[in-house]
């Protein structure tokens, strides 16, 4: 395969996003899994699969693959291409098709339902978290809540989509961010543009 995935996968995320969170990915994988949070057609999943792939472990994509507020019809980010027979959205068929036109399908696990569900089962600490789901207050922090202490120490957090500025973007992600370095058990290791990242301390 080639980086970065095929431009006619759909996403949020920049090239130089991507390809700063495939190297975060690089240095956390050797540590154990990575959690994605937020999967939507599976373009951030290829920047983290690629990773995983070198350092011989898994991404787990999490997604309920209905889309968040922002996708829903009438709303700004909707796209009528991902809508099923039923009328409901649905990335789930573009997302694996993304991932096996990538070649990456052994080295991503999809986990389809909502992020407290799981988080009560998969009991698992991750090299590496990406956050970005639900761009809602109450999805960002509840993300946080369920996954935000599940870094191994030395692992790494990173968030999408933070903008300390509100005339820049919505404000839940940069909250986010915020919570983690205000735990004290992070600190900020860098950024590529909205992307951010955090060091899960080894001690606290």
């Amino acid at each position: 395969m080639t980086l970065p995935p095929n431009p006619d996968v759909k996403g949020f995320l920049a090239d130089s996003e991507g390809e700063f969170l495939h190297g975060l990915a690089l240095q956390a994988a050797p540590e154990g899994p990575i959690l994605e949070i937020g999967s939507y057609c599976g373009r951030s999943t290829i920047w983290l699969a690629a990773a995983a792939k070198q350092r011989d472990t898994v991404v787990f994509a999490l997604d309920h693959h209905r889309g968040s507020e922002e996708h829903q019809i009438g709303e700004f980010f909707h796209d009528s291409d991902l809508v099923d027979a039923t009328g409901r959205f649905d990335s789930l068929p573009a997302f694996r098709q993304n991932i096996a036109d990538a070649g990456l399908e052994p080295w991503v696990i999809a986990l389809v339902g909502a992020n407290t569900a799981v988080g009560r089962f998969l009991s698992t600490d991750f090299s590496m978290v990406f956050i970005d789901g639900g761009h809602s207050l109450d999805a960002a922090i509840n993300d946080w809540n369920t996954f935000g202490t599940r870094v191994a120490p030395g692992g790494i957090l990173a968030i999408h989509d933070v903008f300390p500025d509100s005339g820049e973007g919505g404000q839940a992600p940069y909250t986010v961010w915020r919570m983690a370095l205000d735990s004290g058990l992070y600190e900020a290791i860098g950024q590529q543009d909205s992307l951010r990242a955090l060091r899960r301390r080894s001690t606290h």
